[in-house]
């Protein structure tokens, strides 16, 4: 038996490991590069760019798929949901939301793409966020070790929280689509 079911599952674990791994090689560096970019006034500036770019990578999906209305008032919920929960948390907290709901997406889509070529994955979503909370914990278990670093279980919540606001958005965006592709006749160009 393959250990993967397609090349996309195994691409998309493979975005998993190199998420996680890049979230773990930088506890280390990460006070020091906030605190720098802070002290130079560049933090929310950077924090902009990297937000124009997620922006940017979600419109140019978007663009290529061709979403219907639906499916792009969703979309735009799901924004300003995100917004608001940005305009409440400080900064830790919201890269906490970038990286561990990359990493629950990276996870939900491996177990749906699991799923959709018969393999046995009971309630992927669910899988997706407790996997997502557990990389999380161990996060803040790697940095309770870091002379640098301070263990907050509070963070631990964030990851989850992370992973939930995700996978959510990733099944109504999921739904969307196919309420949407009813809607409308595929139509080739």
């Amino acid at each position: 038996m393959r250990l993967f079911t397609s090349k996309r599952e195994r691409r998309l674990w493979l975005w998993t490991l190199v998420a996680v791994g890049a979230i773990y090689a930088t506890l280390g560096l990460a006070a020091i590069l906030v605190d720098e970019l802070l002290e130079r006034d560049l933090f929310g500036g950077v924090f902009f760019v990297a937000f124009l770019l997620i922006g940017v990578a979600i419109l140019t999906h978007g663009l290529k798929v061709r979403p219907g209305g639906l499916e792009i008032g969703l979309a735009l919920g799901v924004v300003a949901v995100y917004l608001m929960v940005f305009a409440r948390l400080g900064i830790a907290e919201r890269t906490h939301l970038f990286e561990y709901g990359v990493v629950a997406v990276f996870i939900y889509e491996a177990l749906t793409e699991r799923a959709s070529h018969g393999r046995r994955v009971p309630a992927p979503a669910l899988l997706a966020i407790g996997a997502t909370a557990l990389l999380g914990a161990f996060d803040e278990g790697i940095q309770a070790l870091l002379p640098s670093r301070v263990f907050d279980p509070i963070d631990i919540a964030f990851n989850a929280l992370a992973g939930l606001m995700a996978v959510l958005a990733s099944i109504a965006l999921a739904w969307a689509r196919r309420m949407g592709s009813r809607v409308r006749p595929n139509r080739r160009v």
